[in-house]
């Protein structure tokens, strides 16, 4: 994802100019991965800029700084109005959101106890997590050869700063082998994820998804595609499948903040159903899509709309 500056970034309460969010380099997250972070999107609506379950990603926030240890200063909804505050006076329509809760500057060495903690809200704008064209066409995986990592290695249910190490090794590895992503295993082979996102499989009209227990971060966007699925009539499984499955699908897509629904047309050089993005995973697209940008009633309460932007009043007006 290209940074593109906006004019502030909320740091511990405050709203500072982009160029003057700085930490040291000797704080304690950048050297031991000790941090959690949430990733969300803001779209335009005929109403003003609209946050997609923003409560959702803030109690997920908290949840995963509880998992690893960290006693986060802020609580759900403070986090929610700081979201608020930074969307509105970057005058962002659309783009992304970046909360990071980091441990700062005071010691190093393994154990964090006794370092202070901070909290920053990034946001900018953002197109297609795959570029704009896979939005429509969809993308080619690779299954990688790094595994996620086992249950009682790191805690995959939090969006931890130090998990994304092993996302790291998926991507680059997929992009050498010349596809746009790489679909993870889990340390038993059954399919777990994308580096990241969530994987769904479609056969025979049912769908599957990888359970909990296969080392996913439980996506909330995963979760508004099951919802809008089983609102269409669809069979949802949530299930340990193992990898021979990716392969005699008739659809395969990802689903994420950044991801959104994107489909996968190959996975290991094997095309997947006709090659191209097929009409399930077009219909959840489109469904959550309408949802997210105003188009229909927002039935399940996933939207926080902001009050549009003001518009600069021309000279002499």
């Amino acid at each position: 994802m290209k940074l593109i500056p906006t004019e502030v970034i909320w740091f511990d309460g405050k709203l500072v100019p982009w160029d003057e969010a700085r930490i040291h380099v000797l704080s304690h997250t950048l050297h031991y991965g000790g941090g959690v972070f949430e990733g969300m999107r803001a779209y335009k609506t005929p109403r003003g800029p609209g946050i997609v379950r923003l409560k959702d990603h803030m109690k997920r926030m908290v949840d995963s700084c509880r998992i690893i240890g960290m006693d986060l200063p802020y609580d759900v909804d403070t986090l929610c109005h700081a979201v608020v505050q930074t969307v509105s006076r970057n005058k962002l329509e659309e783009g992304y959101i970046r909360p990071l809760a980091f441990r700062g500057y005071s010691q190093l060495g393994v154990d964090p106890t006794g370092t202070p903690l901070s909290v920053i809200i990034a946001a900018w704008p953002l197109g297609g997590y795959f570029g704009e064209e896979a939005r429509e066409k969809g993308i080619r995986v690779g299954v990688s050869s790094w595994r996620r990592m086992a249950p009682d290695t790191h805690p995959a249910l939090a969006k931890a700063v130090g998990n994304y190490l092993n996302s790291q090794m998926i991507k680059l590895e997929a992009r050498r082998h010349g596809y746009d992503d790489g679909i993870a295993l889990d340390v038993e082979g059954y399919i777990s994820e994308a580096s990241g996102a969530n994987i769904f499989l479609v056969r025979e009209g049912e769908i599957w998804t990888p359970d909990v227990g296969s080392s996913i971060l439980r996506g909330i966007t995963r979760a508004c595609v099951i919802k809008l699925a089983k609102e269409m009539g669809r069979v949802v499984r949530e299930e340990r499948i193992p990898r021979s499955a990716l392969y005699d699908n008739d659809e395969v897509f990802l689903t994420g903040s950044a991801a959104e629904v994107t489909a996968v047309t190959e996975i290991d050089g094997r095309k997947i159903g006709n090659g191209t993005f097929g009409p399930i995973a077009r219909s959840l697209r489109d469904a959550y899509i309408d949802i997210v940008r105003g188009k229909v009633e927002d039935r399940f309460g996933w939207m926080t709309i902001l009050p549009a932007a003001k518009q600069k009043a021309p000279a002499g007006a």
